[in-house]
């Protein structure tokens, strides 16, 4: 069987290999025979058309080795993660693609306490499906149940993050725009925010199994923009389709990046006295001006390579309670084990009562640099060290960009595409750059 993990679980097209019936049902064995017998398992899903069928199947895979589960039902990856963690279980399956259209779907397992499979638990994981041709199905009273959890899944994980925030402080003399990308976070985001006060207004909150992300949340801002610029709201927030990632916007219609909200979170712990140990943790893709700033701040800066678990891994290996990634993904380690749409959104509350400035004012402890993304899809992914003609122009814009700049390039791990990444002083420069490498991958990958 080919590999099936990627970057973030496994994901593909929904009812296409290796998104189907038949690996849910195998994931779901091989996560009982791994965890041992009677190992309990929760399971969640977003709101694809294809989630209820692929947890389904998830369900019987470890129902058929003796395993018990629960279903949290939708809920946003975080929410699973935590109840992973709330109710000990032994380990927990989220059936999301995340940001990634509705026909795409995919299968994130969580061990004991919440947290991601390392890789070298997805390769015990992987082995262990690879080599169940003769399944050891249990019999009779040895079969796994559907167990009901004790509390409301949804309203233990409202709770949690309610009660993050001070009870002291008050929040009824702002007004946000929320908007929950047709995803996990449709019922969840809105009441914890009407819980705390603040007067919201909801947007694309009405799924329809096919209209996850579709241009909405925290991929496409734009809508959110016209909404909080139309309702005079302090801030806007948009979550991706399970809910794991944050995109914010301030007051003006500017749409902040994940690096700035670090930036931003970084001052607040340091007034708070929150960050003892200063040390913040993002991946390569980050932007300098975030480097810039955290040394101002007197906070050392360590990148890892793309991937939270990644970041989860170095945060632990320095003693750091705040990282994440450009793309808003932010994990607050002190709280949760993993990144937290709507607990990034509550703790940028947070940040603007605290640090007593309006979100457009707070952006600016940052300089973001211009940074150019391109996406080129290819056919195979080869090593760029064995094709000379992508060296030869890597080392022609390195060289080009002499220390003013950087470059990045890499495979997504989650489809067939080739991630350029140009950052530097002027834009217009950077863009043709990544436009002469995007030429060549075309050129030697398809």
């Amino acid at each position: 069987m080919p590999q099936l993990f990627g970057t973030d679980g496994i994901r593909g097209i929904a009812n296409k290999f290796p998104v189907t019936p038949d690996v849910g049902l195998c994931l779901g064995r091989a996560m009982v025979d791994w965890l041992g017998d009677s190992a309990f398992l929760i399971t969640g899903r977003d709101t694809r058309i294809s989630g209820a069928m692929l947890e389904c199947a998830i369900m019987s895979g470890i129902m058929s080795f003796g395993g018990n589960v629960s279903s949290a039902g939708i809920i946003p990856t975080p929410g699973l993660a935590y109840l992973v963690r709330r109710f000990d279980a032994d380990g927990g399956i989220m059936v999301s693609a995340s940001h990634n259209p509705f026909e795409y779907n995919g299968f994130k397992p969580f061990v004991k306490g919440g947290e991601k499979l390392s890789e070298e638990q997805e390769e015990q994981i992987e082995l262990i499906i690879n080599n169940l041709s003769s399944p050891n199905y249990k019999e009779k009273e040895e079969v796994g149940q559907v167990k009901e959890l004790e509390e409301n899944p949804l309203r233990c994980y409202q709770k949690f993050l309610i009660d993050i925030i001070p009870k002291e402080l008050s929040f009824k003399d702002m007004k946000v725009v929320v908007d929950c990308a047709n995803g996990a976070t449709y019922k969840v985001a809105p009441a914890v925010f009407k819980e705390i006060g603040i007067d919201t207004y909801v947007i694309h909150a009405k799924p329809d199994g096919k209209n996850i992300n579709k241009e909405c949340g925290a991929v496409y801002p734009e809508s959110l923009k016209r909404e909080v610029l139309k309702r005079k709201a302090d801030v806007g927030f948009a979550f991706d389709g399970d809910g794991d990632r944050l995109v914010a916007v301030d007051s003006k219609g500017n749409v902040l990046t994940g690096d700035q909200l670090i930036a931003i979170f970084s001052k607040m712990l340091i007034q708070t006295k929150e960050l003892k140990n200063p040390v913040v943790v993002t991946t390569v893709m980050s932007n300098m001006g975030l480097s810039k700033a955290l040394k101002r701040m007197g906070i050392t800066h360590i990148t890892t390579k793309v991937g939270d678990r990644n970041v989860v891994k170095e945060m632990k290996r320095h003693d750091s309670i705040l990282g994440g990634e450009e793309s808003g993904h932010i994990i607050f380690l002190n709280h949760h084990t993993t990144g937290d749409g709507i607990l990034s959104a509550l703790k940028l509350l947070l940040a603007i009562k605290i640090l007593d400035s309006p979100l457009h004012e707070l952006a600016a402890i940052m300089e973001v640099f211009p940074q150019v993304l391109v996406n080129v899809t290819v056919k195979k992914k080869v090593e760029f060290s064995e094709i000379p003609e992508v060296m030869d122009i890597i080392k022609e814009v390195e060289n080009a960009l002499s220390g003013k700049g950087r470059l990045l390039l890499r495979y997504s791990g989650t489809e067939p595409v080739c991630r350029i990444m140009v950052e530097g002083e002027d834009k217009d420069q950077i863009s043709k750059y990544a436009q002469q490498i995007a030429s060549v991958i075309r050129e030697k990958l398809n």
